[in-house]
């Protein structure tokens, strides 16, 4: 049994993460740290939580405690996340990871030298149709791959006071759409294809004049020649979630990406493969968390790729920046 605090009680521990950490059967969800302890009680009441801490070095004093998913807001990652593992505790983090890619690192790192799991919950490798997918790629299905076509976009217009108003504060969030849903797409690619040589990028604001971006348009190169395009925006009504991998024999379309369907496409043929996801969509990764520090099993969102995401996104900013295509240096 493993025994978890949750840190923050926001958006998405509201919408999936107290109920994907009640549902795993080898987790115990014990405390929740909070500054809105009453609000808390009540959103907690269902899932069994006992102890309730106002600041997260009580949480991590417990000594019942032994791990921690991090749901505060980004700027709040790396300090709490490089807390709990220094005292010990496993960590899953919710993405972007953090404001940076030296803190990426240096969160991986500590884990590394604290002997502790460390995750962040980007959980679409997790996703029935995505592995699908990578094995479809791996048996030459497609033949050589040679673009991928990415896009999500939405319309975001917070207002003020709304809870998640710190995604358009750029020392609380790091950035717009890049690190916020793009992050998952450039995490998926880097899970399919290892992380890109480089990237140029075109970022700004279109529409919202807010002080990140609300839009966000990569290049990728891979050293195979594939290239990548990922378009993830703020301003558009008209909502997208398009993922195409086209290469010289064929294409698989996971159109939308949390949807159900795998399209094959060839010159011969057109085949779909229903793979539904989980309905909710961070239970398996949660799943495989717990048997990475109950079994030893591989973590499939392991902290230290995770930090292969913060390079490309750093590196799309130095290249919006400066205007230059901006080589990825692995390590």
């Amino acid at each position: 049994m493993l025994n978890w605090a949750i840190v923050g009680i926001g958006d998405i521990a509201k919408k999936r993460v107290l109920a994907g950490l009640h549902a795993e059967p080898r987790s115990r969800l014990l405390a929740a740290v909070t500054t809105h302890p009453e609000r808390a009680r009540r959103l907690c009441a269902p899932y069994g939580v006992e102890r309730f801490y106002a600041r997260i070095e009580e949480a991590l004093a417990d000594p019942d405690v032994q791990a921690v998913y991090v749901a505060t807001p980004v700027f709040l990652h790396a300090p709490q996340s490089l807390a709990a593992m220094r005292a010990g505790k496993h960590v899953l983090c919710e993405k972007p990871t953090a404001l940076s890619y030296a803190e990426a690192c240096r969160m991986a790192e500590t884990a590394e030298q604290c002997g502790v799991v460390y995750g962040v919950a980007f959980y679409r490798p997790c996703y029935p149709k995505v592995q699908r997918a990578r094995q479809l790629i791996e048996q030459g299905a497609i033949g050589q791959l040679t673009l991928v076509e990415v896009c999500y976009h939405w319309w975001w217009a917070p207002e003020e006071g709304h809870e998640r108003h710190w995604f358009i504060e750029p020392e609380k969030s790091g950035g717009g759409p890049l690190p916020d849903v793009g992050s998952h797409r450039i995490d998926l690619l880097n899970y399919l294809f290892g992380p890109p040589a480089s990237v140029m990028a075109e970022i700004g604001n279109q529409f919202h004049p807010y002080a990140v971006e609300d839009s966000a348009t990569l290049l990728m190169n891979y050293s195979s020649g594939m290239r990548a395009v990922l378009d993830v925006r703020w301003n558009s009504r008209v909502e997208r979630d398009e993922l195409r991998i086209i290469g010289t024999g064929g294409e698989l379309d996971l159109t939308p990406g949390n949807g159900p369907e795998l399209l094959f496409r060839s010159a011969s043929e057109t085949r779909a493969e229903h793979l539904p996801p989980h309905a909710n969509l961070h239970c398996p990764m949660i799943e495989n968390f717990v048997s990475a520090v109950l079994d030893g099993a591989e973590l499939v969102t392991s902290g230290r790729r995770a930090m292969q995401t913060d390079r490309v996104i750093e590196a799309a900013y130095e290249s919006a920046r400066t205007g230059r295509r901006v080589a990825i240096h692995r390590g």
